[in-house]
């Protein structure tokens, strides 16, 4: 019988291990289980990237037999970020204005001068090695991930240069109406060269593909071209030794980076007004385990009771996560304050289902979030003004952990396990 020849697929990733975050899992876990679907993936990252989260245990997914080129990078950011340190004044009220304006003139730089953005250094040189590279492998497949969207310009670049190439673009968040680039008080001008490459992107690639239901939609109205949706998942082998533990407190777990954009604050002042009525002070604990905005840190520690009750853990290896997810009673999903949040679908909300412990939160009702968590009925978003349902949500999970009830399987999570996503991936893949 012969042998099926394994499809070579060359990925372009910014981010790839050990750097960390939920946006280096998505790639990272595709390359881990694509191998056994008859996909040799390639991966293209750079080699001295500028990383503001590191997971040295997520190494651990990259099989020694994945071929991943490391290709020098220059970045411009590393030059912002000193400016930053320089101009650090500490955490006064004043200080962190004058941190926030010298920030913010960084900002204003990398908006308007690195278009789209900082990595576009790497574009050029990646795309006379990648060129030679392609050929001398008669490599057949590409697929680009961003952002950073200059990861897309390779591809583009390298589909012009190469017709019979497959070229995939994978948006895993959007572009122009992407909520970041606010930040960069972008101007008129600079926007339309955004508009002017986000259409030779989406036109020049054979195929789009996204991470939600509305981003899907969101990026049809873009281009004639098929967009099509692989969502992130969760990764079954990293809860096969996973038991939850009663803990003494109602323990109930944020996981991640808290950003400016995200308001944390109307869920708090609820969660806060149902400690106080039901005089259970003394048994709730909030921990937010990741980085939280300075602004949002300094607003719970000005609050007398948040302050008693909340506490802030730096962020642990994605191996150690396992055990804080183990030591929760429920956990915390906040999608409130992001632009397009009908359509985010964070990677650790998959976590959070996969745990078997209750999901609580606020964001948009209706919105993909919230179909995923009614699907798999494990738990509920809330309207950030719904003062009542959440604290009648908060109530009932109380009520279960005192009771000592502990994770269920939920319905339908297997759908978002990341080696089936795999599978479909991979037949997606055979097919172009």
């Amino acid at each position: 019988m012969t042998e099926t020849k394994s499809l070579q697929v060359l990925l372009i990733t910014y981010y790839w291990p050990p750097s960390g975050g939920s946006g280096v899992q998505r790639w990272l876990k595709f390359v881990k289980y694509l191998p056994e679907y008859g996909i040799t993936p390639i991966v293209f990252t750079p080699e001295n990237p500028e990383f503001d989260l590191k997971d040295n245990a997520l190494l651990k997914d990259v099989s020694p037999e994945t071929e991943v080129l490391h290709f020098p990078i220059w970045e411009p950011y590393r030059l912002f970020k000193r400016i930053k340190r320089l101009f650090s004044f500490g955490k006064s009220a004043s200080g962190w204005r004058s941190e926030k304006k010298v920030g913010g003139v960084a900002n204003w730089i990398r908006g308007n001068f690195f278009i789209p953005d900082p990595r576009i250094f790497w574009v050029a040189p990646s795309i006379r090695f990648l060129n030679e590279f392609i050929k001398s492998r008669n490599i057949q497949v590409v697929i680009t991930t961003g952002p950073p969207h200059s990861m897309h310009l390779i591809g583009l670049r390298l589909k012009q240069k190469n017709q019979q190439l497959k070229w995939i673009a994978d948006f895993r968040d959007p572009w122009t109406d992407w909520g970041a680039l606010k930040e960069f008080r972008i101007s008129s001008p600079v926007m339309q060269i955004h508009h002017y490459l986000e259409k030779k992107v989406l036109n020049g690639a054979d195929e789009i593909i996204t991470i939600s239901p509305f981003y899907v939609k969101k990026f049809q109205k873009l281009t004639t071209k098929p967009v099509r949706l692989f969502t992130n998942g969760y990764d079954a082998s990293d809860f096969q030794a996973f038991k939850i533990i009663q803990t003494k407190k109602f323990i109930l777990r944020h996981v991640g980076v808290v950003h400016p954009a995200c308001d944390v604050i109307p869920f708090l002042k609820a969660l806060k007004d149902w400690v106080d009525e039901k005089s259970i002070i003394d048994h709730v604990e909030i921990i937010f385990t990741g980085i939280v905005n300075a602004r949002l840190k300094n607003w719970i520690q000005g609050d007398d009771l948040l302050n008693r009750i909340v506490q802030f853990e730096n962020p642990v290896d994605h191996d150690q996560l396992m055990d804080r997810y183990a030591r929760s009673s429920a956990l915390l999903l906040i999608l409130t304050g992001y632009q397009d949040a009908e359509g985010f679908l964070p990677g650790k909300m998959f976590e959070y289902i996969a745990t078997g412990l209750p999901v609580i939160g606020t964001g948009p009702v209706p919105g993909d979030a919230q179909s995923v968590l009614t699907q798999a009925r494990a738990g509920s978003l809330f309207s950030a003004d719904d003062t009542t349902g959440i604290k009648n949500a908060l109530s009932s999970l109380f009520a279960d952990w005192k009771a000592g009830n502990r994770a269920i399987k939920y319905e339908g999570v297997q759908t978002y396990d990341r080696k089936r996503i795999a599978a479909t991936l991979s037949d997606f893949l055979k097919s172009l």
